[in-house]
């Protein structure tokens, strides 16, 4: 089996410089109804599908989120350029949190950033960790880059024929224990909060 891992390392990194995530200013400031929501989304995401036929967000979805109250609900059916903001960091975390988990960070936050009467407000976190974000892709890319160079040493003594997909095994592999490590890393940080978040509340009842 022949893979050129060189132009597969090429074509990771061009999916980088070419991920869509949505700016808070492009974001309408005028609430918005359903089907203008999922159609924002959808064109806003699109680069971040697998598969053509995937959707970015049906109203399925949408309702369910608002339901399992992981999104505030809509006001009068429309919703505000908070909500979308909201969606967005739903859509991020979905993949590899649980909805008790991506119910456990954003209530907080929604509570007491959403439509919130003072500079401190939704936009302006989204804007920080949109900053953030940003500013990590190059050292992303350098430890992409690291762990295929380790990948590429991997099975030296292993058949000729079947190199190329070992060694795209290996990174795979290498990718995978790095996700699950930060999974745990962020499920224990989200039970800590949780913990406290309790503790809190019990002392406000005493």
């Amino acid at each position: 089996m022949t893979l050129d891992k060189e132009e597969l390392l090429k074509s990771i990194f061009d999916s980088f410089s070419h991920l869509e995530h949505i700016n808070a200013d492009d974001i309408p400031a005028i609430d918005l109804y359903m089907d203008q929501v999922t159609t924002f989304m959808g064109e806003h995401l699109k680069g971040s599908k697998r598969y053509e036929q995937d959707k970015v967000l049906t109203k399925t979805m949408i309702n369910n989120y608002a339901k399992n109250r992981l999104l505030p609900p809509p006001v009068k059916k429309k919703y505000s350029k908070e909500h979308l903001l909201v969606l967005i960091f739903i859509y991020y975390f979905k993949d590899f949190l649980s909805f008790n988990d991506i119910q456990s960070i954003l209530t907080p936050l929604t509570e007491r950033y959403f439509q919130s009467d003072t500079d401190f407000n939704m936009e302006w976190i989204y804007k920080e960790v949109y900053r953030l974000g940003k500013e990590e892709l190059s050292v992303l890319e350098e430890d992409v880059s690291r762990m295929y160079q380790v990948a590429c040493r991997a099975f030296p003594d292993g058949p000729d024929e079947d190199e190329d997909f070992l060694q795209i095994f290996s990174m795979i592999c290498l990718l995978s224990f790095d996700v699950y490590m930060k999974k745990q890393l962020i499920e224990k940080l989200i039970d800590k909060c949780s913990a406290e978040k309790m503790a809190e509340k019990k002392n406000q009842k005493k």
